[in-house]
């Protein structure tokens, strides 16, 4: 078969269900054997950076590969910042790049395209990615395939696949099955009763589910783990969403201070403090009241279990819970837990809106209707987001770019079939809510609520004053129908509940509801949150 069809299937063997792409010259070869072969379905967005996030975010959502693919220098070079967030925020990011051929490269010429030297993007993404192949010979590319793959799976990170565009046509032989790294089961379950007799010990035992939970599909073994013990569990800030369709004995998501004060004490309270998955992070622990003590943490994570002086090596997430899950007997009684309450009951009146009314809204929305899938961007949205009733959630929790809401709406979509919430702000609307215009063309239908306060209020919050915060009325709401939409402005409750109640019953096309908020009008959440920050860094 060909080197190019040797990858897809490759790609789809372990896992991946779709490409997110958009084509350029030394990426037409493979462009064409894609669509040709039908091995994947290919949907093409506008911009890099929306390819980038999309594909980051489908991976994200179904615990399996997510695949961009795109072209050289132009291309790849516009990908570096969602690649950047799939690294360090752990998600299974596949990129391909087409590139130069292997004569055309020897020819001495600069080529378009071409930065510094011609392996100057091979460089760059040395540093976003955890492994990186150039498929330039036909003998050794199923075996690199294989090992790039592999890795992207095993550990959760994006991997980087340069592709000549001479080459994608070779014949060679297919891609070797995936083969996982062998377990250590006698070592996880060593380090698993060493656990257990700490939880067993505990005054106040807990645990704290992080990202690497639904990154490797751990859910329902995790709830099935926290059942039997009878333990309270919350979500890491970054990890909200998960255990939304699981019986598990789950209080809430910790935040800190900007949290409830209920989460907050059982966490830092806590002294049998499991951590699973969970990534060490400023937005994670940065506004916590009082130091968690680490001497007194298990934390499971890249791979490793650490407690106190202790270090089991090589011991996946996925080994130890079901090691714990074979001796774990209860010690707590879930049933006496607090389960965590969310506004709801939002009065269809003619007050102004406020981003916790939005919260209420859509808690309401969800009662009468059924939950749906949440992408929400960094800002504001994703801080009311933390009010609104447990569903799937993806967001960037820890790297916070800008950008990743609209394109991983659709990519939740194009994934699973399911209609998205996204939640996104003018500012970040302003970077990617274009490929919204894309939808039309894949029948997407996503329901996007636009917080427009006219402004990066976000940013406004931790500096205030400057005029550059500011941002004008692009007046959004009147572009969706252009992109083949529905697009409404509400200022009042009223409004905004009859605009939800039109988009939950028009599922022919996507619906833009442009909110309108005052500037300085702030959730409750991320208020806390801003406060917690600047009174810490002062030293209060």
């Amino acid at each position: 078969m060909q080197l190019a069809e040797a990858l897809f299937h490759a790609l789809k063997d372990r896992g991946a269900r779709e490409v997110f792409g958009i084509p350029g010259d030394f990426a037409l070869p493979y462009f064409k054997i894609l669509e040709d072969s039908k091995i994947l379905p290919l949907h093409t967005l506008s911009h890099e950076p929306g390819v980038g996030f999309a594909a980051d975010a489908a991976g994200r959502f179904n615990s399996r590969l997510g695949v961009a693919a795109v072209t050289y220098g132009a291309g790849a070079l516009n990908m570096v910042n969602p690649v950047a967030q799939a690294y360090v925020e752990k998600s299974p990011l596949v990129v391909i790049s087409g590139a130069p051929g292997k004569l055309e490269s020897q020819r001495g010429l600069g080529l378009h395209h071409q930065v510094k030297r011609i392996d100057s993007q091979y460089k760059i993404f040395e540093e976003i990615t955890c492994a990186q192949i150039i498929l330039d010979d036909a003998k050794t590319g199923p075996q690199l395939i294989a090992q790039a793959l592999d890795r992207c799976i095993e550990q959760s990170r994006p991997v980087y696949i340069e592709f000549p565009r001479d080459m994608v046509g070779v014949d060679v032989d297919p891609v070797p099955a995936f083969h996982p790294s062998c377990t250590d089961m006698e070592g996880a379950r060593a380090c698993a009763k060493e656990v257990f007799r700490h939880l067993e010990t505990a005054k106040q035992p807990c645990i704290m589910a992080g990202v690497e939970v639904r990154r490797f599909g751990l859910e329902d073994k995790l709830a099935e783990l926290t059942t039997i013990l009878g333990i309270p569990v919350v979500t890491s800030f970054m990890a909200r969403g998960i255990l939304a369709h699981a019986d598990a004995p789950l209080i809430g998501t910790y935040l800190g201070l900007a949290g409830t004060e209920e989460v907050r004490k059982t966490v830092e309270r806590s002294d049998g403090l499991l951590m699973l998955g969970v990534i060490l992070s400023d937005t994670n622990f940065g506004v916590s009241k009082r130091e968690i003590d680490m001497r007194r943490v298990v934390h499971a994570f890249d791979r490793e279990v650490n407690f106190a002086h202790h270090t089991y090596p090589h011991i996946s997430l996925e080994a130890l819970i079901e090691a714990l899950i074979e001796i774990a007997q209860p010690i707590g009684d879930a049933q006496k837990l607090p389960a965590p309450t969310y506004p709801h009951g939002l009065k269809g009146d003619d007050r102004p809106i406020a981003p916790t009314d939005v919260a209420c809204a859509i808690n309401d929305m969800f009662a009468q209707h059924g939950r749906m899938p949440i992408a929400s961007d960094m800002g504001d949205c994703l801080f009311t987001a933390m009010d609104i009733e447990n569903t799937a959630l993806i967001a960037p929790g820890y790297y916070a770019s800008m950008g990743p809401g609209v394109p991983a709406g659709l990519a939740i979509q194009a994934t699973s079939g399911e209609r998205p919430l996204i939640m996104v702000g003018d500012g970040a609307f302003q970077m990617t809510g274009w490929e919204l215009g894309n939808c039309r063309t894949y029948g997407w239908n996503p329901i996007v609520l636009l917080f427009n306060n006219r402004s990066w209020e976000m940013l406004r919050t931790f500096q205030p004053g400057p005029d550059y915060h500011d941002l004008d009325d692009w007046g959004f709401a009147k572009m969706a129908g252009p992109m083949g939409g529905n697009g409404t402005r509400v200022t009042t409750h009223k409004e905004l509940i009859t605009a939800l109640e039109v988009a939950q019953k028009d599922t022919s096309k996507f619906h833009l509801i442009e909110i309108m908020l005052e500037r300085g009008e702030i959730s409750q959440t991320l208020n806390r949150f801003v406060n917690a920050v600047k009174r810490l860094s002062s030293g209060k």
